[in-house]
Parts: structure tokens; C-alpha cells; sequence
């Protein structure tokens, strides 16, 4: 057996004054929250999420449950890259669930996965969201240690990530990354790339927004890749990255969110301060 940790969080709006705070804090095991922060104003929170191990090992099991309520805002990230270490066997587990009712906003930006060759995880990501509801999310993933010439070649990554908005679903994207399958070095798959980015924002934002972002994807150096969707007459924006880097990944994800938070949550891009650190 495995930790079994486990994080409930719940951010609040005041009524009068709109001030966020964290309403509901419980937790168990090594998976915790030391404080929230307010950086930008009482408006918005910011919270790190913090898990001692620094890693998971077969047989781990993570589990976040997050919610803003009404008129609430808030944004999430950690202070590191996550990692998944080899197993012998068991898989490890970490698994989001995320909702933000109407007029409330998230900004979920973890730092990426780090998924070492010889690991098995599933990640798993539901959010929900209520009419009105903002949100801006990342999910980033390298798979072995490219620095250093580590393949994935063995072991297994299942990844899921899903965005409804009441019974109606968004966005459905599921995948199966297997040590050494076709996937990672075929042309329809990462063609070769340890590392993969996806960013999604609910709603798109403008067509002008969008021309700024098709820009940023032309700027990554060869041989990575990106590129922009707006799905569901512009119910929701998807990004996509591939490449060699995480820390290039990285800014990517950053740059985009810097372009989207004015225009779909009509703040300045104020970046937490743990990015830089």
C-alpha cells in the first residue's frame, strides 16, 4: 500500500465586500495547503498545494477536491514539478476534481509531471463548471528525463482530462501513453517529443486575443509544435504543445495565460511568486 492522501478545498466569496477566502480546508495525509494568499487584493486567492513526498511511487494515490463558490476567485498552482517514480508493479493515482460555480473564476496552473521511465499513473481531471463560471487550466507532462537521454520506454501514463459546463460536456480528451508504443515517436502522435502541454480556457476568448495567441504558437524554435482550437462556437480554447523542454513547455503555458487572464478575467497578469523561485 501506498500514501493515501487526500485535499478538500473550498474558496468563498463575501457578499458585501466580494473579498475571496479559503472557506474549507481539510485534509489527509501528506497533502496540504499552508495558507492562502492574497498578492493581488482580497478579490482573489492564491494557493500553493503541497505534497511533502515531493513524488509519487506504485501504488500512491493523490486526490483533490476543489470548489469556488459563487462570485468566488481563485488560482491554484505548486511550487515544483510533480514526479512519478518507477513500480514494480501498482499504479499510482492522481485525481482532480474541480468546480466553479457561476460568476466565480479558476486559474489552475500546476507545474508539470514528471513521469520517469519505469512508471505507471493514471491522471485524472474533471471540472465542472456552472453557467458564468471562468477558467483557465494547464496540464503538462515530460515523460522521462530528457536532460539526461532518458527514454520512457517502460511503464504507462493514462491520462484524462474532462470540462463540462452542467450536463453538457466541452471537452473529452483521454490517452494512453505506453513505455515504447508507436505514440511516442510517430508523426500523428509526439513524434519523438518528451514533452507534452495542454492548456484550456473557458469561454475563448476574441478573435483579436486569438490572433496574439496563433502568434505565440509560431514562436517556439523547431522541432516544437503548437498550435490553437476554439471548440463549440466558442464555448471553449484549447492549446496544444510538444517539444523537447519542459522549461520551454513551461513558457509557453505561462505566455499564453499572461495573453488570456485580461481578456477573459479582466486582470493583469501578476504571476505568483513561487514561478520565481
Amino acid at each position: 500500500m501506498g500514501w493515501q492522501a487526500a485535499l478538500e478545498l473550498a474558496f468563498a466569496a463575501d457578499v458585501e465586500t466580494g473579498a475571496t477566502r479559503l472557506a474549507h480546508r481539510a485534509h489527509r495525509g501528506p497533502f496540504v495547503v499552508q495558507r492562502a494568499l492574497l498578492p493581488e487584493g482580497p478579490d482573489l486567492c492564491h494557493v500553493y498545494l503541497l505534497h511533502p513526498p515531493g513524488g509519487l511511487v506504485g501504488g500512491d494515490e493523490l486526490r483533490l477536491d476543489l470548489r469556488v463558490e459563487h462570485a468566488a476567485k481563485a488560482l491554484v498552482t505548486t511550487p515544483a514539478a510533480g514526479k512519478v517514480y518507477r513500480t514494480l508493479g501498482p499504479t499510482a493515482k492522481q485525481i482532480q476534481a474541480l468546480s466553479v460555480e457561476a460568476g466565480g473564476s479558476l486559474e489552475w496552473l500546476p507545474q508539470e509531471i514528471i513521469v520517469y521511465d519505469g512508471a505507471a499513473v493514471a491522471i485524472e481531471t474533471r471540472v465542472e463548471l456552472a453557467r458564468g463560471a471562468r477558467f483557465i487550466g494547464a496540464e503538462t507532462i515530460c515523460f522521462g528525463l530528457p536532460a539526461r537521454g532518458e527514454r520512457f520506454s517502460r511503464g504507462a501514463c493514462r491520462q484524462r482530462f474532462e470540462i463540462w459546463r452542467g450536463a453538457e460536456p466541452l471537452f473529452i480528451e483521454r490517452g494512453l501513453f505506453e513505455g515504447g508504443a508507436p505514440v511516442h515517436d510517430a508523426p500523428w502522435g509526439l513524434a519523438g517529443a518528451p514533452v507534452m502541454a495542454l492548456l484550456v480556457a473557458a469561454p475563448a476568448p476574441d478573435p483579436a486575443v486569438l490572433e496574439t495567441l496563433r502568434e505565440l504558437a509560431g514562436a517556439p524554435p523547431e522541432p516544437d509544435l503548437a498550435a490553437f482550437t476554439v471548440l463549440g462556437d466558442g464555448n471553449l480554447l484549447v492549446a496544444r504543445y510538444r517539444g523537447d523542454s519542459a522549461e520551454r513547455a513551461r513558457a509557453f503555458i505561462h505566455d499564453c495565460w499572461r495573453t488570456l487572464r485580461p481578456a477573459l478575467l479582466g486582470r493583469p497578469a501578476v504571476a505568483p511568486r513561487i514561478w520565481a523561485t
